[in-house]
């Protein structure tokens, strides 16, 4: 195998545990990189994943970390579910269920409507427990102290939405959007436009840019490649990945 020439630069694409944070997979990477000798190399990632969530996430390595921005700013793609019927604080799993909303009238025809709508460019609101900055702090801050606080809407794209299964309560969705969509805040608006509320049950990013789920490496497939490297300046390539010049 050709040398990993990690200073150069690399973005590769990891299949983020659920349960970790980005941050997390970072942290991780720093540590691995660190017993190779690499301790000063900056590691980065190209957009944001819940805890809750698994899937794609884009980690740069050395001068790829430049192209963070870049990266982050390309079209996405989600597999999730909703639970119709319920709502949480956090619209997922994060929260119990505060509410719950008779689900009885809404019909695969209501569903296929509510979703057709919901495509296309629109103002979205975050969710509170979200890691907006508002006045210098994240919004989930105020939210765990209590604090009401105003959700500045943004602008993003959803290019399509469709079911992949309707169980209900259960309602599987496959969503292409654009950078800063949020997931759960479309569970909370299907749920509205259905009149029986909703929140996420599972989410996994199955594309982000060029890299789907086919190119991915679990946590396990990066530490025992790196782990078996000598403590120099490279180590064993894991293609693909995308070596910046």
């Amino acid at each position: 195998m050709p040398d990993f020439p990690f200073p150069e630069g690399y973005v590769l694409p990891v299949d983020k545990p659920l349960g970790w944070t980005s941050s997390d997979v970072v942290r991780k990477m720093r540590v691995l990189l660190r017993r190779l000798g690499h301790r000063k190399i900056k590691v980065g990632h190209a957009g944001t994943l819940d805890p809750l969530a698994t899937g794609v996430l884009i980690v740069c390595i050395g001068r790829a970390t430049k192209r963070v921005d870049e990266l982050q700013a390309e079209e996405k793609e989600y597999l999730t579910t909703v639970r119709l019927g319920a709502t949480t604080p956090s619209y997922d799993l994060e929260h119990p269920v505060d509410q719950t909303y008779p689900y009885g009238h809404v019909t695969e025809k209501s569903i296929l409507a509510a979703l057709q709508e919901m495509e296309g460019e629109q103002l979205q609101e975050p969710p509170v427990y979200s890691a907006k900055m508002i006045e210098g702090r994240r919004a989930y801050e105020y939210a765990r102290e209590g604090e009401e606080v105003r959700m500045r809407r943004a602008l993003v794209n959803i290019y399509e939405i469709a079911p992949e299964r309707i169980d209900l309560p259960d309602v599987t969705l496959r969503v292409r959007c654009s950078k800063g969509t949020y997931i759960r805040s479309i569970a909370r608006d299907l749920g509205e436009k259905l009149s029986c509320g909703g929140h996420l049950t599972a989410l996994r990013r199955t594309r982000s840019g060029a890299f789907s789920e086919q190119d991915l490496y679990t946590i396990e497939e990066v530490e025992r490649m790196l782990s078996s490297a000598p403590p120099t300046q490279s180590a064993p390539s894991v293609s693909p990945v995308s070596p910046v010049k």
